[in-house]
């Protein structure tokens, strides 16, 4: 029972299984999710209270870069088609969320697009 557990786990070591989709299915999803944090508009919405404001967004800003980080950490496993996934949601994300096909995104005018300023505006 244990070895089957190992090798079911281990996905690294079987070329498609399981574990591997399911892992590939999460690092496209995270990616989008960190796209979709970058150009979300959900704190005015919320409140008003400029402290409660400015703690949600430092909030998300954090939820934002942990997901990043955790991505990199993802991709440096050097697996190709962890990178694809990885390229692939950002993609997506960017297409849905920011490029001209969504909205109107002017690039000039960094100004109240979002609760966190995207990567163009830094």
């Amino acid at each position: 029972m244990i070895s089957f557990l190992d090798s079911f786990l281990d996905w690294q070591s079987q070329s498609f299984n399981v574990s591997y989709i399911l892992a590939l299915i999460s690092v496209f999803s995270i990616s989008l999710l960190v796209e979709w944090l970058s150009h979300a508009r959900l704190i005015k919405s919320i409140t008003s209270n400029d402290v409660i404001a400015g703690l949600l967004q430092t909030f998300m800003f954090a939820i934002r870069i942990l997901l990043a980080y955790l991505l990199m950490l993802a991709v440096m496993s050097f697996n190709t088609g962890i990178l694809i996934a990885a390229v692939a949601g950002y993609s997506v994300g960017f297409l849905i969320f920011a490029s001209q096909v969504s909205r109107k995104f002017n690039v000039e005018n960094c100004e109240d697009l979002s609760d966190l300023p995207p990567l163009v505006c830094m």
